[in-house]
């Protein structure tokens, strides 16, 4: 016989801690159980925006570092949440790995600012070391999530940048479900089939979720030889374009695959300002792209 979770009144116990019928359930004993989903953390912030990926490696912090610095440029008071609990890399890319997250009270925590309209949190600025695992199950990132969103002293945000893990797991779900006026999400793929795949299952876990999904952005498309000029597709060319038109979702443009967003990201100045203004092509795309996302979250 299938098991259900809708309540049964036959076969209940009374113990309504472990029953999985119990935000359905209106028996009298189960009055003081919690219901429904967990209250959205109390935090002033206009617009919340997340950056899932499909999978690892295809350069989504990369594209949240700098959507965050060139809202921040734009004169947006800006957050950034780096979420990627066991792998946190927005430090390294921002050139601030070595700061350590302050309280003055021992309640609220100070995060790290970057200039004088973005900050940031992560779990790098916690650990002893920085080659030390976090090793954790997911009851425990769920606080440290909600810790991030309700204990930082964000002060008011216009946007709040949230660059999450590979994957729909823990994380994504838990920010999805705590997180206020969440504008929608950017899922970040290179071209290759592969990693379309992966991308594709994070546009539908996004839709499930019943949020907007503000765009696909496609990643190390296409190279171009800086010694003979040709353009090489190593990891080819216009998969996410095509599909985002097959999921009926946003495309908010492709970025070259540059060495020196490697170099900007190892220096821990984003591409954004590293190479600011100018014909390079690389960072036409990436400014045209953050133009998009803003105006699709501003319609």
């Amino acid at each position: 016989m299938a098991q259900t979770n809708e309540p049964n009144k036959d076969t209940c116990t009374g113990n309504c801690a472990g029953c999985p019928s119990t935000t359905k359930c209106e028996d009298p004993r189960n009055v003081s159980a919690p219901k429904g989903l967990p209250p959205k953390a109390d935090i002033s912030v206009k617009h919340v925006v997340l950056v899932l990926s499909g999978k690892g490696g295809v350069g989504k912090s990369t594209v949240s570092a700098n959507l965050a610095y060139s809202l921040a440029n734009r004169g947006y008071n800006t957050g950034l949440i780096d979420l990627d609990i066991h792998g946190p890399d927005i430090p390294k890319m921002l050139g601030v790995e070595d700061a350590r997250l302050q309280s003055y009270d021992g309640k609220v925590i100070e995060p790290v600012r970057v200039t004088g309209n973005l900050a940031i949190v992560s779990m790098a600025f916690l650990l002893p070391e920085r080659n030390t695992p976090v090793i954790w199950r997911g009851p425990m990132k769920m606080t440290v999530i909600k810790q991030f969103l309700e204990d930082v002293n964000w002060g008011d945000l216009d946007y709040l940048v949230v660059d999450l893990p590979p994957g729909t797991g823990d994380e994504a779900l838990t920010i999805a479900q705590l997180a206020p006026n969440i504008a929608g999400a950017v899922i970040v793929t290179t071209p290759q089939d592969v990693a379309i795949l992966d991308s594709s299952k994070a546009v539908e876990f996004v839709k499930k979720l019943e949020l907007p999904v503000l765009g696909i952005v496609e990643n190390m498309s296409g190279f171009v030889c800086p010694h003979c000029g040709e353009e090489i597709d190593i990891f080819g060319k216009g998969g996410g374009e095509k599909e985002a038109g097959e999921l009926g979702v946003p495309f908010l443009g492709a970025i070259p695959l540059d060495p020196e967003m490697r170099k900007a990201a190892d220096e821990g100045r984003p591409f954004i300002i590293r190479r600011a203004g100018g014909e390079d092509p690389t960072w036409k795309s990436i400014d045209a792209i953050m133009e998009a996302l803003v105006k699709q979250i501003e319609e």
